[in-house]
């Protein structure tokens, strides 16, 4: 005996928890470059909500519709209604995410269904191009760019800091005097995932991995000191870490502002080639 139409329809909308991991793993392993955020924590952790830092989200099973709720929202399946579903589900819980993530064509529909009640958006950056390179860099690397040690934390953290506030608008030291940002940077040093080129004790160049999946490392964080600026120093340097990735048996990959004419450009210099187009939707 079927179910009444209203039991249908409730059931249809309804948003579980993935347990699944190899139902997960599918997904992610389809999308190794667009889902390489959520994949890193999975690959490390499995899907247990307290071991991620969020929850896995399906409307009916991992293959069909998945998303990742956690400090970001980061759709990676999906048609409308289950985007609208998913949407639904965090409206109707306390907002925990900074921001919404990920595909340019997932991101930017459940935005529409979500910016009633969490809008309007700091900033809406709808046109991101995703970028790979497999293969080592097209042009040359710069020899002095390495692993940042853990005793030039407070050199890098300068570097750091004036990046955040130039790509994302607000200074990560607000709320605690910069504790929990200082913390996040001095973990991806001890990771090994801090990048730079130091001259004279301070850095005129960063780049860091900021999520590593067995398959891409996302390089992220790429910042020039502001009177080297013009010189090749941002080309050649986040070609030396695309370099490092690549020889660890990963795809690089970042994704970058499609405005940014002169990241753009430097980026192809390298060799990377767009895979797809991320959309990120910045909230206070």
């Amino acid at each position: 005996m079927s179910a009444p139409p209203l039991f249908r329809l409730v059931d249809e909308r309804r948003v579980s928890v993935v347990r699944d991991v190899h139902a997960v793993n599918r997904v992610l392993d389809a999308d190794v470059v667009g889902s390489c955020m959520v994949a890193a924590r999975v690959a490390d952790h499995g899907v247990d909500p307290n071991a991620i830092g969020g929850e896995l989200w399906t409307r009916r099973h991992a293959d069909e519709s998945l998303c990742y709720a956690g400090a970001n929202l980061i759709p990676l399946r999906g048609h409308a209604a289950d985007l609208n579903a998913f949407a639904d589900k965090a409206m109707g819980q306390a907002r925990r995410c900074s921001s919404v993530v990920g595909r340019a064509e997932l991101v930017l529909p459940m935005w529409e269904r979500l910016e009633s009640a969490w809008g309007p958006a700091r900033d809406v950056r709808s046109n991101q191009p995703l970028l790979a390179l497999s293969g080592q860099p097209l042009c040359p690397v710069d020899p002095a760019v390495r692993r940042v040690r853990i005793d030039e934390l407070d050199a890098y953290l300068v570097a750091a800091v004036d990046m955040f506030i130039g790509e994302v608008g607000i200074d990560p030291r607000l709320g605690d005097g910069g504790r929990g940002y200082r913390r996040r940077v001095a973990g991806l040093i001890a990771a090994g995932r801090a990048w730079a080129r130091f001259e004279h004790g301070e850095v005129v160049f960063k780049a860091e991995v900021g999520s590593e999946s067995p398959a891409v490392g996302q390089i992220q964080g790429v910042w020039v000191h502001p009177e080297r600026r013009g010189h090749g120093l941002g080309t050649a340097g986040t070609a030396a870490l695309a370099a490092a990735v690549v020889a660890g048996g990963r795809t690089a990959s970042l994704y970058v502002n499609s405005f940014n004419t002169v990241a753009r450009a430097a980026y192809a210099k390298i060799g990377f080639s767009q895979v797809g187009t991320f959309a990120t939707v910045l909230l206070d």
